[in-house]
């Protein structure tokens, strides 16, 4: 795990300096080592930086910017399977320097070019510059663990693992895009491939950019989609048997994020996707895995004693922290920093406190994320498969005329029911399903934190939708459900821009490389063919995984509701964190801004402090981009 950096300036107006002083913006993302490599070619200056992190091949040797018969790379990620790719390579005739995964790359792309992709087992963002055919080519992997933005302006191309390693040009121009803004105070993300800032992107997942340096030229191309998966037949095999491959698929991909050189442990929460990354590395291997938990007992978050019981049955080497709430809320005004782009995820705190504890023992994490895309977790799925087909099975004419009397009535006036938490939120919500009842809407409208009436009225211009992911209809007319519909949605969208961030971000602030098991391509490719009753039936969730899970852990153990990361939010954001909401809402602040209608901003504010609990997300989403904005645009 490292930090990336570089740019092909054609107006040859950067330096090495500048090359330098963006490389060491990232140096939490790699203290370990640095590296810069500068060329003055005709076409442009060319420049590459790299922060590392050293997992494998602790050796000088190892370092970045490397090079390899004219081909130069930077890469932050894990290639896991490259010893068994460096046999291929040797076999063909190629020798070896050191032994890293950087290496073996270059070796793969002089071989194979971009077909090696199909081969690779792993995470990874990486350029490569060839400085024969002067060409970039710029990669992220199949779900997007690795982070990769990109910039092109004014004859400028600019690329980094993070904003702030592009932020630190010169020539970056910091002009918030207000399509993007509007949709992260829908989602609390800015969705790929869009960034907070105009001119700047991130590179899909499963996609590589080629850009020729001579004619400036550049396009982008997909080399793997979940649809793909998703497309072909289901597979006609029975549980067990599904039970059974399931196992041996999992035990092979967890073992290979246990592939380091370096002290590797596991985030353990208690829940079934984290037991069962630790309960099938237990099993396999000899030596104790080291676990890893965190509680903030006073903050109402406390999964603790539901990890050690299970640890203690695995028989981990656990460590807990009891967190105070008083750490909790020192790590609030330190996230612009390391979400560096505006990111309304409040899991965010415990997720960054877990990782400082686990840093103090280890260097690598796997965190077991995506368990609930590719195995049908989540509440939502089961609110779609319950009321989703009720929903669309009523008449128009009703529907239309539900929707007509709730919007002659607002949620404010509704007796009794007005005073429920977030009865607002959901009244919305409601209406927005009887308007349109397609499963896309429904989908948007669960996972969207304000409407588009609402967002309409919080900004002073008007802002456009952007297409996202939820806009994809390349799952085909014969496999659609939609089970498999709202999961490959949530995969690319969900788990891409909002789990996958904070835990990126959240390790690197501490220099904590995390690694994710259940992202391995080879799982998704899987359980997307397996029949859908198999994840869910009848309100049961997670089917296959409880089932493997249950023969490590007993039931009795296990079986509770599931609980999450919860913060506090609406007693801090009036208690601890009230400064910082009436300086950031401060009518004067707002209208120096510039970007929000500040009447709305104010009656939002004031209806929350008077008792409207159920704008507290709301409030937090404004919170959260009011001190990047604090942060990164003053």
């Amino acid at each position: 795990m490292c930090g990336i950096v570089g740019f092909i300036d054609f107006k040859k107006q950067s330096s090495e300096t500048i090359l330098n002083a963006c490389t060491d913006e990232l140096i939490h993302r790699g203290p370990d080592g640095r590296g810069v490599t500068f060329f003055n070619r005709e076409a442009g200056q060319v420049g590459l930086g790299h922060r590392r992190l050293s997992i494998i091949d602790l050796s000088d040797a190892a370092g970045q910017p490397m090079q390899y018969e004219g081909l130069w790379i930077v890469f932050n990620g894990e290639i896991y399977n490259y010893k068994e790719i460096k046999e291929e390579l040797l076999l063909v005739g190629h020798q070896f320097k050191a032994h890293s995964d950087t290496e073996v790359i270059l070796h793969a792309w002089q071989q194979w070019g971009e077909a090696m992709l199909s081969r690779f087992i792993g995470m990874f963002a990486f350029v490569i510059y060839d400085t024969h055919k002067e060409s970039l080519f710029c990669c992220r992997d199949r779900a997007g663990v690795k982070p990769f933005y990109y910039y092109w302006e004014n004859d400028l191309f600019l690329f980094s693992s993070e904003l702030k390693g592009m932020m630190k040009h010169p020539a970056f121009k910091k002009e918030i895009d207000l399509d993007a803004l509007s949709a992260y105070m829908q989602f609390g993300y800015v969705p790929t491939p869009y960034c907070i800032f105009e001119n700047c992107y991130k590179l899909k997942p499963g996609h590589y950019l080629k850009l020729d340096v001579k004619t400036k030229f550049f396009t982008t191309h997909q080399y793997w989609n979940v649809y793909d998966a998703y497309n072909k037949p289901v597979l006609e095999i029975g549980f067990e048997e599904a039970v059974t491959e399931t196992e041996k698929l999992l035990t092979n991909a967890f073992q290979y994020r246990m592939v380091s050189d370096v002290p590797v442990g596991v985030f353990l929460s208690g829940g079934y996707d984290s037991s069962c990354v630790t309960a099938i590395l237990q099993k396999n291997n000899t030596e104790k895995i080291k676990t890893f938990t965190i509680g903030v007992p006073d903050a109402g978050l406390n999964e603790a004693p539901y990890a050690k019981e299970i640890a203690k049955h695995l028989g981990t080497d656990h460590t807990e922290y009891y967190c105070t709430q008083k750490e909790a809320l020192e790590i609030v005004p330190e996230l612009p920093f390391y979400y560096d782009e505006p990111f309304a995820d409040s899991s965010a705190i415990p997720t960054t406190l877990v990782s400082r504890v686990a840093r103090k023992q280890v260097t690598v994490a796997l965190s077991a994320d995506a368990g609930d895309e590719i195995f049908a977790g989540y509440n939502r799925y089961d609110y779609m498969m319950r009321y989703g087909k009720k929903m669309a099975q009523l008449p128009a004419s009703i529907r239309k005329l539900a929707a007509a009397t709730m919007d002659l009535i607002p949620a404010d006036r509704v007796p009794i029911l007005r005073k429920k938490y977030e009865f607002h939120t959901r009244y919305e919500k409601v209406k927005s399903f009887l308007k349109n009842n397609s499963e896309k809407n429904i989908l948007v409208s669960l996972t969207r934190h304000m409407t588009d009436e609402e967002i309409n009225k919080l900004f002073k211009k008007k802002v456009k939708k952007i297409e996202t992911a939820f806009d994809s209809s390349e799952l085909q007319a014969e496999r659609f459900t939609i089970l498999d519909y709202i999961m490959a949605v949530d995969y690319q969208t969900y788990l891409v821009d909002d789990i996958l961030q904070k835990v990126d971000r959240a390790g690197m602030s501490v220099s904590l490389e995390g690694r994710e098991p259940f992202l391995d391509h080879r799982i998704i490719e899987w359980a997307a063919q397996l029949p859908s009753h198999f994840k869910y039936d009848k309100g049961k969730k997670k089917i296959i995984l409880k089932e493997i899970v249950h023969k490590y852990i007993p039931k009795q153990i296990m079986d509770r509701p599931k609980m999450g990361f919860g913060i506090p939010l609406q007693h801090w954001l009036t208690q601890e964190l009230k400064p910082f909401v009436d300086q950031l809402f401060d009518e004067q602040y707002i209208e120096t801004q510039g970007i929000f209608n500040n009447e709305e901003i104010q009656r939002l504010r004031n209806s929350f402090y008077n008792g409207r609990v159920e704008r507290v997300e709301k409030i937090w989403f404004i919170l959260m981009f009011q001190m990047w904005y604090e942060r990164w645009m003053k």
